[in-house]
């Protein structure tokens, strides 16, 4: 949706949200890293109150399924409502397609910053004692998700078998740019296969727990976990996994496309087994640590394939694919 078209629509819709006539729109913006179907809005009340909104919208053109389901993210933030889960809670949201021509769920527009490890980024400047504090923060509010009774959400659906976690990605392995970067893949994938859990915790999972979803003060306080557009009902532990992967220097290239680091798996592991509770079998933790390399290896493949393609152009792809070997080999050294 265009940003002229937006703000003719946006009046008539928080007039009848507001339920009140005397409010101006104003700074109607898209907002970055969500490809253009994510916007900030602005809204003066008649008595010169300001208030800041983010509207999140499917991207154009797609079925409203999946991760274009942007409802399926209306429905975890919610339940997070009652707990201490640092999240924005959702001021409107439907599938009243009079508004916007589409489903739509609307939250307040916070203070800060996705946590930024770059050189030169705020979190590359934070202290050690300050990271670790926050690193803290992050993990107990993943067990807090994590925590949540599943049956609270059953707009996710059933969930997610381990085998099938594994073999979903066999069709986007299969339209893999560089086929010769994933040239064993498919070693992982049969050890990854042979050695799944019997057991491990199935709950609600966000499905992307990285730095760039994890919403700041500058400070280094968690002020939101954000962008639940991956979420889904299944082994929890695929979370701890994956920001242990985005932290583990061994699963990325050396050099100068060394990936910035937030904190080292073992601590960030350390903090979640503390907020837990529970025991966690290091073999379990091995495997869905694989398991996430072995995910993004794929995933880079394949955005690498639209990008090249001109179907989701994104020059970063280029880069992130010197990933793809490493962190298979990664996945396979975490599998013995």
């Amino acid at each position: 949706m265009e940003l002229d078209e937006l703000t003719t629509r946006l009046p008539a819709f928080a007039k009848a949200k507001y339920g009140r006539d005397d409010l101006e729109i104003f700074d109607v913006t898209k907002m970055p890293g969500h490809a253009g179907f994510a916007y900030g809005f602005r809204v003066r009340l008649g008595d010169d109150n300001v208030e800041s909104w983010f509207l999140r919208l499917p991207p154009p053109n797609v079925n409203w399924q999946g991760t274009a389901d942007v409802l399926r993210q209306v429905e975890v933030l919610n339940a997070l409502d009652s707990t201490d889960v640092p999240h924005c809670s959702v001021r409107w949201s439907g599938d009243d397609l009079e508004w916007f021509e589409r489903p739509y769920f609307v939250v307040p527009q916070l203070e800060g910053d996705v946590l930024r490890m770059a050189d030169g980024e705020w979190g590359s400047k934070l202290d050690q004692q300050t990271r670790l504090s926050l690193g803290r923060e992050i993990m107990t509010a993943l067990a807090g998700i994590h925590r949540v009774d599943p049956a609270s959400t059953p707009y996710l659906g059933e969930a997610i078998p381990f085998r099938d976690d594994v073999e979903r990605w066999d069709r986007f392995f299969e339209r893999a740019a560089e086929p010769a970067m994933l040239a064993r893949a498919p070693d992982a994938r049969a050890r990854l296969l042979d050695t799944l859990p019997e057991s491990a915790p199935v709950g609600i999972f966000h499905g992307d727990f990285q730095t760039a979803n994890l919403f700041c003060s500058l400070e280094g306080k968690l002020k939101a976990v954000i962008d639940f557009e991956l979420t889904g009902i299944g082994a929890t532990l695929n979370d701890v996994g994956w920001i242990a992967t985005f932290s583990d220097p061994d699963a990325w290239p050396k050099g100068e496309l060394a990936r910035p680091m937030f904190l080292d798996p073992e601590t960030l592991i350390g903090f979640y087994r503390q907020a837990w509770g529970d025991d966690i079998p290091d073999s379990q933790l091995n495997w869905f640590r694989a398991l996430a390399a072995y995910k993004f290896a794929i995933i880079t493949g394949f955005n690498l394939s639209l990008h090249r393609r001109g179907k989701r152009i994104d020059e970063t792809w280029e880069t992130t694919a010197f990933s793809q070997e490493p962190l298979i080999e990664r996945a396979l050294d975490l599998l013995g």
